[in-house]
């Protein structure tokens, strides 16, 4: 499968991405240069050229529902390149209740443009007893930590199917006789307002029944605040978690030449800073590291975006195989990006991001491959929803 994604500025010839295998991908650049847009082009060649395999793109913006739409403001670009614009179709995944999340017009009004609006909610049995302790920011060693981290375990234990719900959770830590009453009650209040939230499912959810092989994926993380919990990232760590652990399992009867069901997924993270922040933690952190670093054997492919390469953890960046740099202007970003400069190039990745003038232009390196060019990312077929108002 080779994804195009523009042509090269010297001589005209188009340029392609290599997706016959999984791959890890870095699109960067400061605000207006194209990161985003460049993000979109590779979902439009996913969906177009892909055979069992799921876009899921991860949206802290709420701007990718617009791929339903065609470009229309660059038809005559899009018509020069010898492309048409065209709408795609969007799977749009709301966390909670989308009757609850939108606007009753909006909701309305998307329904009309042909998305379709499904509900994304959590499993509460896929976070593991440290994962919940994380969420609350507690202690394993203290009082709440060591009575949640309990009650997880043992409703574990517990629950041959492996699926129970926060209702199970609450009733655990009701009758714990060996946690004090304020640590009940304080537990108590955290988990009824983890109710309130809305996300969690009360029946058991199978993320693979929620996705849409035929659609892109757009998982809308703007109608949640990141809120001092975390929940956009609570969201990303259970989802990016299931479904490595789905796919872990679908590769190895692929091996064994059994019949699975299980598509190979594509995840597209914008704002990928705030997932997998530099010289910090987030309860999504661990699981997109380790997405990047071992998802290549069961089939999972990343791509990370975002306006502050310096502000990603380096063992994201050093594991991304395709880099696709637009114009950025920062020291602490180009001496970032620079690190990941390679023997095989005729200078360092700075010298070429420094050899960027105009919006759209950008510094493919594609280690597998050992080649760096200058390129032109192409116009793209469907509508872009991230101008500024």
């Amino acid at each position: 499968m080779k994804l195009f994604i523009g042509e090269e500025m010297e001589d005209g010839t188009d340029t392609y991405i290599d997706a016959s295998s999984a791959r890890s991908i870095l699109a960067c650049g400061k605000r207006g240069t194209g990161k985003s847009y460049t993000m979109g082009d590779i979902i439009e060649e996913i969906h177009t050229e892909g055979e069992d395999v799921v876009p899921l793109v991860i949206d802290p913006m709420g701007i990718y529902w617009t791929m339903a739409e065609e470009n229309d403001e660059q038809r005559d670009l899009v018509w020069d390149w010898g492309m048409s614009e065209e709408a795609f179709p969007v799977n749009l995944l709301v966390p909670g209740d989308p009757d609850e999340r939108f606007d009753p017009d909006v909701r309305r009004e998307l329904e009309r443009r042909g998305i379709d609006i499904n509900p994304l909610l959590l499993n509460p049995s896929d976070m593991s007893p440290d994962g919940w302790c994380d969420l609350f920011d507690l202690n394993i060693n203290k009082p709440m930590g060591i009575a949640l981290y309990r009650a997880i375990r043992e409703l574990n234990d517990e629950h041959e199917d492996g699926a129970f719900y926060l209702e199970d959770i609450i009733k655990k830590v009701e009758m714990d006789g060996d946690a004090g009453e304020r640590t009940r009650e304080a537990l108590l209040n955290r988990l009824e307002m983890a109710s309130d939230w809305g996300i969690f499912a009360d029946s058991y959810q199978d993320i693979f029944h929620t996705v849409d092989e035929d659609r892109i994926n757009v998982l809308d993380m703007s109608v949640i605040e990141p809120g001092k919990y975390g929940l956009r990232n609570l969201v990303v760590e259970v989802l990016g978690k299931e479904l490595f652990r789905r796919r872990q399992a679908a590769r190895r009867r692929e091996e064994l030449d059994l019949g699975i069901d299980i598509p190979k997924v594509w995840l597209f993270i914008d704002e990928a800073h705030n997932f997998v922040p530099s010289g910090q933690s987030s309860l999504a952190k661990d699981t997109i590291i380790r997405w990047v670093k071992e998802g290549r054997q069961p089939g999972l492919s990343i791509v990370v975006a975002s306006q502050q390469p310096s502000a990603i953890d380096s063992d994201v960046l050093s594991q991304c195989d395709v880099i696709l740099c637009h114009k950025i202007t920062t020291q602490e970003d180009i001496k970032s990006l620079n690190k990941l400069s390679q023997d095989y190039m005729s200078g360092s990745l700075k010298t070429y991001v420094r050899n960027i003038d105009n919006t759209g232009e950008a510094v493919y390196v594609d280690d597998e491959a050992e080649t760096v060019q200058m390129v032109k990312i192409r116009p793209r077929k469907s509508m872009h929803g991230g101008g500024e108002a």
